[in-house]
């Protein structure tokens, strides 16, 4: 297994984990509570604590993609036009079989 595979592994066990961490924090609370009975928090905070997580962590993540989405569009130059493609194409195709 390749370095690349390795990390890809261990970012996929790594998401699984906190995926169903979170799940079960905001559907089932009551079983951290159960699991983790020396846990300071209420069951309403350990929910509200999972959501604003989630929502803490997306919203600037979700901006950046925009961001760089706009960034991208705004330092991309502009493709040439379709007139030009099929002209320049054409003269290609006349050329290569000259030769």
């Amino acid at each position: 297994m390749s370095k690349d595979q390795t990390f890809g592994v261990i970012i996929f066990i790594a998401c699984l984990i906190v995926a169903v961490g979170y799940v079960t924090m905001v559907a089932a609370p009551r079983s951290v509570k159960a699991i983790l009975p020396w846990f300071p928090l209420s069951v309403e905070q350990i929910q509200f604590g999972a959501i604003a997580t989630a929502v803490f962590a997306a919203f600037p993540a979700i901006m950046f993609i925009g961001a760089w989405i706009g960034w991208t569009m705004a330092t991309t130059p502009p493709p040439e036009p379709m007139e030009e493609l099929k002209t320049e194409t054409s003269e290609n195709n006349k050329s290569e079989k000259e030769a």
